[in-house]
């Protein structure tokens, strides 16, 4: 994404946050729209202490609770999916103006490769129909070995 196009995407999702905040009475804070930002200007899966370590690198001022409570309330509006990957602490992705997409984790290494096959579309929409359901999103995981985990079981053998 480029930087401009990256930018307008910001200021609509922190327009979306402070909008759900206004409605839910809640405080809009400095601390949350860094987060916010900190989250839309990566590319990848990450867990809340990876986040919180981050923003304090940064030199953010910012708490470890109030990093979990702002990832609770950008699930609750739609701006962040939280993921359950097998039995792994819970990971999160940026969600909004992106592609629907399913996942592969490797078991060994816990590594998460993003795929979209329309084909998974085509399949929703025919078992909505056929079941008389309005679907509304759906997860797909699968769990395998990755390549480079295949050769390090290869190696110790």
């Amino acid at each position: 994404m480029k930087t401009a196009d990256r930018k307008d995407v910001i200021e609509e999702v922190k327009n979306i946050f402070s909008a759900h905040m206004e409605q839910n009475g809640l405080r809009k804070t400095p601390e949350r729209f860094a987060i916010l930002e900190e989250i839309y200007r990566r590319n990848d899966h990450f867990d809340a202490e990876t986040l919180y370590n981050e923003m304090l690198r940064q030199q953010y001022r910012v708490s470890r609770a109030t990093v979990y409570n702002t990832l609770d309330l950008l699930v609750s509006c739609d701006l962040v999916t939280r993921h359950q990957f097998g039995k792994n602490q819970a990971q999160y992705e940026r969600s909004y103006g992106y592609r629907q997409h399913d996942h592969i984790i490797c078991v060994d290494c816990r590594k998460v490769v993003e795929f979209c096959d329309p084909r998974i579309q085509q399949i929703q929409t025919m078992m909505g129909d056929l079941l008389n359901f309005k679907i509304t999103h759906h997860s797909l995981q699968m769990y395998g070995i990755c390549g480079n985990c295949q050769k390090k079981r290869e190696i110790l053998k």
